[in-house]
Order: structure tokens, then C-alpha cells, then sequence
């Protein structure tokens, strides 16, 4: 019995010894990776043409009577109509979100073995979203002023290289062995 005990306490201080080197060396690389948080981008906002035409619906016996109901909201004026215009010759306004000073585009890259999305902005670029196929490894490095990212598979690795300073990103693929 003492022996079985003597083995399970080697044991477990073997094992804690195991987990704790295991966890200070994945530990050491991670302090030195930096990690970007996820950046939503802004879409343009697309205002329809023409509204669609609906017919109201049939009033219901649970419906509250007209009185009742909430009440709608009354148009405020035009802070700033153009002078001698009437409101009907106006044109209609639409909302739209003012997007940043600095525009971006992403833009869709599919190469062998995966698909990287870019935000390129006038003056850089940042990595979206890069997704390998199935049976493909990848891998990401980026500087200040240029990324890459390689999906690779048995003997062959696709490519894409971007790179920017101060400047309008250049983008280039390429695919290395067969």
C-alpha cells in the first residue's frame, strides 16, 4: 500500500512538473505575439429607390382602437431648406453614416488553398480574415509595413505578400512547388 503511494506521489509531481514547463514555455512565445482585435468595416449604406409598396394589414379584434394606439411622430422642418425652395421641390433626404476620414476597401484574395481578406486603407493594410481549406496549414507574419500570409500543404505553399510604406498597398500572389 505504501509503495502504490509512493508511486502516485512520483507520479503526480512528475506530471505537475510536465504541465507547469509545458505552460511556461507556450506562455514565453505568447507574451511576444501581438494580437489585433477584430475591426468591424463600415458598409455603405444603400438607400432604396423607391419604397416598397405594402398594403396595411386587416385589423384584428385584439388590435387597440385607433385612439389608443401610439401616436405618429410629426415631421420636423428642414433646419436649412434652400432659400425660395418649397418643400415639394426639394429633393428628399437621405441618411447616411459619414464614413471615416481615411477610406478603406476590403478586398478578397483566393489563391491555393485558402482565402485571405485584406482592409487596405491609402497608406496600409490589415489582415480581416484569412481561412485555409481543409487539409492546409497557414501561416501569418507581418512587420510594420508589410504581411504575409502562406497557406502550405505537402511540398507546396501559396503566397500573399503585401506591403506598403507610406503608400498605396501592393498586393502579390504567388505559389511555390507543385
Amino acid at each position: 500500500m505504501r509503495s502504490g503511494l509512493v508511486q502516485l506521489g512520483a507520479w503526480t509531481a512528475a506530471t505537475g512538473a510536465a504541465v507547469a514547463l509545458s505552460w511556461l514555455g507556450v506562455h514565453a512565445v505568447l507574451v511576444d505575439t501581438v494580437f489585433e482585435q477584430p475591426m468591424a468595416v463600415q458598409l455603405p449604406s444603400v438607400a432604396p429607390t423607391k419604397p416598397a409598396e405594402t398594403t396595411p394589414p386587416a385589423a384584428s379584434p385584439h388590435d387597440p382602437p385607433p385612439s389608443a394606439a401610439a401616436p405618429t411622430p410629426t415631421p420636423t422642418p428642414d433646419p436649412d431648406p434652400t432659400p425660395g425652395a418649397t418643400p415639394a421641390s426639394r429633393p428628399a433626404a437621405t441618411t447616411r453614416k459619414s464614413s471615416s476620414p481615411s477610406t478603406s476597401t476590403v478586398h478578397s484574395y483566393p489563391v491555393l488553398g485558402g482565402r485571405v481578406a485584406l482592409d487596405q486603407r491609402p497608406t496600409e493594410a490589415r489582415l480581416v480574415s484569412a481561412v485555409p481549406e481543409p487539409g492546409w496549414s497557414m501561416q501569418v507574419w507581418h512587420g510594420e509595413q508589410w504581411m504575409r500570409i502562406d497557406f502550405s500543404k505537402d511540398d507546396r505553399v501559396s503566397s500573399v505578400s503585401v506591403s506598403w510604406n507610406g503608400t498605396e498597398p501592393t498586393v502579390q500572389t504567388y505559389v511555390i512547388g507543385n
